[in-house]
């Protein structure tokens, strides 16, 4: 018996309408269907595509263990994450192994900070493995801003809020155009940061980019309601242009 396949799939940064034509028509043709998720929610990847998925359809909701309740430095966080990804990946094995085809919902590019990373590197070499590209979530932010991101020769520098105060001033004085990922818990020390390299006033903070409920609002304004999670902070750079 052939192995199924079993693919990565960017969904984009949240409309359909953003979806490629490839994962739009393996997404309504899939027998199986998986996607990660909060305990207890329906996940942001599984809601993009309500109303797209066959009524046939088999779901296989993979639930993380933790997410905030452990910080990152405790080895347990890693134990713990290890342990989740083995055993989805084994589900996602037997599955290929019975000859099933099996669909991986991605929220933006499958390569891009996706938890799918963590699946294909122990996938790769045990079963047939495809991934379908997508329009990034920070693509989708800048362009929510209404301005271009990099002019020029502008070099833009991608950050995750998850380093350390110091190492984010530095990198952030460094570059011309930003965007920084995983703010969360960390909007103080990234809003710190973006004061002390002197780009808190060009900052913008996008709230579920291309998504309905998208907000968008300069950082140094008084964002009422707009939470730092599903977010992303945007400085546009300034560079040359005729």
């Amino acid at each position: 018996m052939s192995k199924g396949t079993i693919y990565g799939l960017g969904l984009g940064p949240g409309n359909p309408d953003l979806m490629s034509v490839r994962s739009d028509r393996l997404l309504r043709n899939a027998r199986h269907v998986a996607y990660f998720r909060k305990a207890g929610k329906s996940g942001q990847a599984r809601g993009i595509v309500n109303g797209m998925l066959s009524e046939s359809v088999i779901e296989f909701p993979m639930e993380y263990p933790v997410t905030t309740e452990i910080p990152l430095t405790d080895p347990r966080y890693n134990e713990v994450l290890a342990s989740f990804y083995e055993d989805c990946t084994a589900r996602l094995k037997e599955l290929s192994d019975q000859g099933e085809d099996v669909v991986v919902l991605c929220e933006g590019d499958p390569f891009f900070y996706g938890s799918f990373m963590h699946l294909y590197s122990r996938l790769r070499d045990q079963a047939p493995v495809e991934v379908v590209p997508a329009i990034t979530g920070m693509s989708g932010a800048w362009t929510a801003t209404g301005d271009p991101i990099t002019w020029g020769d502008d070099v833009l520098t991608v950050l995750v809020g998850t380093l350390p105060e110091d190492e984010l001033t530095r990198r952030m004085s460094d570059t011309d155009a930003l965007v920084v990922m995983k703010i969360g818990r960390n909007i103080d020390k990234v809003t710190r940061a973006l004061k002390a390299s002197g780009l808190y006033d060009r900052a913008w903070i996008v709230e579920f980019a291309q998504m309905p409920n998208q907000r968008v609002c300069k950082l140094s304004e008084n964002c009422d309601g707009l939470t730092p999670y599903f977010s992303i902070i945007i400085v546009h750079g300034q560079g040359r242009r005729p």
